[in-house]
């Protein structure tokens, strides 16, 4: 497992090592003793999710906060996602930026997002099956949002948004100045 540091501190792109041949591909996807040496730090993911998105819906950017806040731990295990994070950390060096790659079946890359960042996706195809450890449990009453096309935070989804399928909370997230009053 190779652990490269993005541009946001703290968030991690995670490369497992992967074995090929005749018969298919194997890798491990977790194993929480390499995952914590390799990050560096403890972490205890007590819930699983799973979401299956059409091409074209975006998820996002939510978040929890306080002391239901959540680092996930994100892959895309089938299909192929554009995956997004937004430092929303107030004394962190990167606050108001936002990291942004391609997760896929077939780069099988993961991304560690800590506490303190909003998450979203878009599904590049259909069926993406997208997978994610959570160290806290869903909490409603902490959880938040900003919207996807806020425009300081400039996210580029690289997709044609008015062709965006999103849920009405989704829709009616707000924006980033308002989620730090």
């Amino acid at each position: 497992m190779k652990v490269i540091e993005t541009d946001l501190k703290g968030c991690c792109l995670i490369e497992p090592t992967i074995f090929k041949d005749n018969r298919g591909v194997f890798f491990e996807s977790y194993n929480h003793s390499k995952f914590e040496d390799a990050l560096g730090q403890r972490v205890d993911f007590v819930q699983d999710n799973h979401s299956v998105s059409h091409k074209g819906v975006l998820r996002g950017l939510h978040f929890q906060t306080g002391k239901h806040a959540q680092a996930k731990l994100v892959r895309v295990a089938q299909g192929k996602a554009l995956d997004v994070v937004v430092d929303f950390r107030a004394n962190s060096a990167t606050f108001g930026q936002h990291f942004k790659m391609i997760l896929s079946e077939s780069n099988a890359k993961l991304l560690f997002v800590p506490k303190g960042m909003a998450h979203g996706f878009l599904a590049l195809e259909d069926n993406t099956v997208f997978l994610y450890k959570c160290d806290a449990y869903y909490h409603k009453e902490s959880e938040g949002g900003i919207i996807y096309n806020d425009p300081e935070l400039g996210i580029d989804w690289e997709y044609p948004l008015d062709q965006v399928l999103l849920s009405q909370k989704d829709l009616e997230l707000p924006s980033f100045k308002s989620v730090l009053q």
